[in-house]
């Protein structure tokens, strides 16, 4: 039986011949109903918002597997295109025949022996089934069912990349991503080693520049700050300058010493107008005190006394004037022209 007939047998032939376009949108509606929200986890490059909404991003990998011959042409121009576009990329290789009895079977198992976890090498980022061109038998292993149902359950992420840009088969539409030749797929799954020295080198540039324009603006906003706090402090030293002046003053004004030379000065020009007063002013003014001194005993309270009068007064030393200043039990005290006595009222 050949290669066609049992493909044929295994996909048995509908009432409906579909297009390519009509093909497509089928597997696609397929995959939108059967998933739902995707989350992928990885770098990502050349990511581009588009118009409609939709975003456009390439993942960057680390370490990928590929799964093809190993002495075929695909190998050697991936591996080209690898090494000079991403030295440090870690490649694993799972070698398989491509054609031939048998080759799907072992294309199915590689697939599924990178997918899953090992013990002989870290996690892949990507896996990669690839091989050269040929005719439409030549790549019918990749239409198989075996081959489209172990990429399509593959937990990693698979790039297909099987013949020419003319070519296709059901791995292209099954895997994550179609790449028409095997050199365009290592192109698309990392980025270009001088694209990526040039985008650091501008973004150096930029950062240099950002860098510098943070320093200058920090230096412009010290230099402000030193002359604000220069003239706030000069301010200050002239205002505490001032009232140290003012207070300096304000004691000498006040001074001791000062008081003391003033009231010494004011002694000594009584002094000198004593010295210099006529002895008949000194007489004058004793003659009228005498006469002063004489008025005094004569209206003084004593000399009215004297004369038989008293002065009552309440315990606290006050004058009594007036009867109504009187009350009973109240005790009194009455002075005399030669003492006191107390008294109580009845």
């Amino acid at each position: 039986m050949s290669r066609m007939q049992r493909t044929t047998d295994l996909f048995p032939q509908t009432s409906k011949v579909f297009t390519v376009s009509e093909l497509t949108r089928n597997i696609r509606g397929t995959l939108e109903t059967k998933f739902g929200a995707v989350w992928v986890q990885g770098e990502i490059s050349n990511y581009k918002l588009h118009p409609s909404g939709h975003q456009y991003f390439t993942l960057k990998a680390r370490r990928i597997g590929i799964i093809t011959s190993p002495t075929g042409a695909a190998i050697r121009d991936m591996l080209n295109v690898l090494r000079r576009r991403a030295p440090w990329l870690q490649i694993l290789i799972n070698p398989v025949r491509v054609q031939g009895t048998g080759a799907a079977q072992e294309i199915a198992v590689a697939i599924r022996e990178l997918a899953m976890p090992s013990d002989y090498w870290q996690p892949l980022d990507l896996i990669v089934v690839t091989r050269g061109g040929g005719s439409i038998e030549d790549l019918w292993e990749f239409n198989e069912e075996i081959v489209a149902r172990a990429i399509f359950h593959s937990a990693v992420p698979t790039v297909s990349a099987v013949g020419h840009e003319i070519d296709f088969t059901i791995s292209d539409f099954v895997a994550d991503l179609r790449a028409p030749t095997p050199s365009v797929a290592a192109e698309l799954i990392v980025p270009d080693i001088v694209d990526l020295q040039r985008q650091i080198e501008g973004r150096m540039r930029l950062l240099a520049r950002q860098l510098l324009n943070r320093v200058r603006d920090a230096q412009q906003r010290l230099d402000h700050g030193r002359e604000t706090l220069q003239r706030c402090l000069a301010h200050n030293i002239d205002a505490m300058k001032r009232a140290i002046v003012h207070a300096l003053r304000v004691l000498q004004a006040r001074s001791p010493v000062h008081e003391l030379m003033m009231r010494r000065n004011r002694f000594a020009d009584l002094h000198r107008r004593l010295l210099a007063c006529p002895g008949h002013l000194l007489d004058n003014a004793k003659h009228r005190f005498q006469r002063v001194e004489g008025i005094l005993r004569v209206l003084g309270p004593d000399a009215t006394l004297r004369r038989g009068y008293s002065i009552t007064m309440n315990e606290r030393g006050k004058i009594i004037g007036t009867i109504a200043a009187v009350r009973p039990k109240m005790k009194i005290r009455t002075r005399v022209s030669d003492g006191e006595f107390g008294s109580e009222i009845l």
